[in-house]
């Protein structure tokens, strides 16, 4: 099959997908396999771009051209295939996921869920393969639309102010900031395409680079960068599989794989040298304060958020750093970040579930109710920590080497002293979990694992953590091609 129609049918499958679960909704076992069917086949069809990838090609396809020069099209190179292929990977262990939380927990607008996840894999797919900044911005904006529904599932007052929140601080940063971006970006170049080395005429004035580095950086407000964060926990009254899919599956991960990008195709690494102390600054920043909050919050699902703004910003730090070895790293750690932090997401739907505790202080002596799914999150935390055996190891040691070699001390000192607050509010989770007794409430109330389906896929989700590890072999060299690239 032509690579370039492989690109349509990867766009298309998700949309079709939705249309047949749409039509199935009063089926629940029908819905749920036309959920698993389209998400399979579109995993197995991303993953054949990846050896054309791989030996260099650049599949291209133009969808319409709505104004002359500014085309709707799609394009794969190195980072947005890594981004493609952990979207339609995760959107299967979610899948299955889902099925056990959505009917155990008996959530309502069922088939709902499934659609907008559907359509949401969709937008993600489309920012993946983006082939210009008007490309990207519009599905952008889909993406933030379609999953508004999904923030707001639930449907009380405090789900809907979540919604609010998450709606306003996503379409206004984009709208106020993203947009100028774009449109300066196109009067000064010509074009929106991205371009390996950037697109931005050499010479620029570094406060303008800056300037303009600030509005797309703010303006992509997904990767939740201070003081543009709060939509991420508000995000949180949402149900597990959704929490899973802003911050693991696509709506984080598209913006720190637009962060990455902008940086590479948009302005070029040599462009950016002497524009980027200001976002060391914030990104250390948000990484330390958002580190601080985890480490006090009592609520598991809030300092997971947290936990995520955080590590969000390492990549952007990463990127900052304007060093290749940190640059690996930054795209390395938008894997290793999702397999880790979905896993630790599923593994407090599975709590919820079978336990129905939501405080970290309610955890005493559960890994011995709940022993794998309490693994699968110490595996989890290892990765968010930067220790071995998981993922997050490898991508903070390429961040630490860009920051040695560029000399940026601060930097370094800023991953180093978050990793101690990463231990600091991980750790004692999995110490109340397994070597703590049960409280006398939980020795009277006994319960076991969650439902099969949930157990299964946040143990996939954990060995993939532990996987890439052991085998980055994928990741790191489509992180090495993008590097070439810059």
């Amino acid at each position: 099959m032509n690579v370039d129609t492989l690109i349509l049918i990867a766009l298309g499958l998700p949309l079709l997908g939705a249309v047949g679960i749409a039509l199935a909704g009063r089926q629940p076992n029908l819905r749920e396999g036309i959920t698993l069917t389209t998400a399979v086949i579109l995993f197995a069809c991303v993953a054949q771009l990846l050896d054309p990838v791989l030996a260099g090609l650049r599949p291209e396809v133009t969808l319409l051209e709505p104004l002359p020069g500014l085309p709707i099209s799609f394009r794969v190179e190195p980072l947005g295939m890594l981004f493609a292929l952990i979207a339609s990977g995760l959107w299967i262990i979610n899948s299955i996921y889902s099925i056990g939380y959505m009917r155990h927990n008996k959530e309502q607008n069922q088939t709902r869920f499934y659609v907008c996840f559907a359509l949401a894999i969709a937008a993600a797919l489309a920012i993946a393969f983006a082939a210009n900044l008007l490309t990207l911005f519009l599905f952008y904006e889909v993406l933030t639309l379609i999953t508004y529904p999904l923030v707001t599932h639930a449907g009380t007052e405090k789900a809907r102010q979540g919604g609010r929140t998450y709606l306003a601080i996503l379409m206004g940063t984009s709208v106020l900031f993203l947009l100028p971006a774009v449109i300066y970006t196109w009067y000064l170049t010509g074009t929106t395409e991205f371009r390996p080395g950037g697109i931005l005429p050499l010479g620029m004035d570094k406060t303008e680079v800056a300037i303009l580095l600030a509005l797309f950086m703010f303006g992509i407000g997904k990767p939740a960068l201070m003081p543009f964060h709060r939509w991420l926990p508000a995000a949180m009254v949402a149900p597990t599989p959704v929490s899973a899919l802003l911050h693991a599956v696509a709506v984080v991960k598209a913006g720190v794989f637009s962060v990455v990008k902008v940086a590479i195709y948009v302005f070029g690494l040599d462009q950016l040298a002497g524009a980027t102390d200001w976002l060391v600054a914030i990104a250390g920043f948000t990484i330390i304060a958002a580190s601080v909050v985890a480490l006090f919050a009592d609520n598991l699902k809030r300092r997971l958020a947290y936990s995520t703004v955080s590590q969000l910003s390492y990549v952007i730090l990463a990127v900052a750093i304007l060093a290749p070895l940190s640059l690996v790293g930054a795209t390395l750690h938008i894997a290793a970040h999702a397999f880790g932090k979905i896993t630790l997401f599923l593994a407090a739907g599975a709590i919820y579930t079978a336990a129905h505790k939501t405080e970290v202080s309610q955890l005493d002596g559960i890994g011995r109710r709940m022993p794998w799914t309490m693994t699968a999150f110490a595996i989890g935390a290892l990765s968010m920590i930067g220790l071995p055996p998981a993922a997050g190891f490898i991508s903070k040691w390429y961040m630490v080497s860009g920051a040695m070699a560029q000399e940026h001390w601060v930097a370094l000192a800023v991953i180093l002293v978050s990793t101690l607050l990463n231990a600091g509010y991980f750790l004692p989770i999995i110490y109340r979990a397994f070597f703590r007794p049960l409280s006398a409430e939980a020795a009277a109330h006994p319960h076991g694992e969650a439902p099969l389906a949930i157990v299964i896929a946040l143990t996939f989700t954990a060995a993939g953590t532990l996987a890439l590890f052991f085998f980055p072999d994928v990741p790191l060299a489509l992180a090495q091609q993008l590097v070439e690239a810059r």
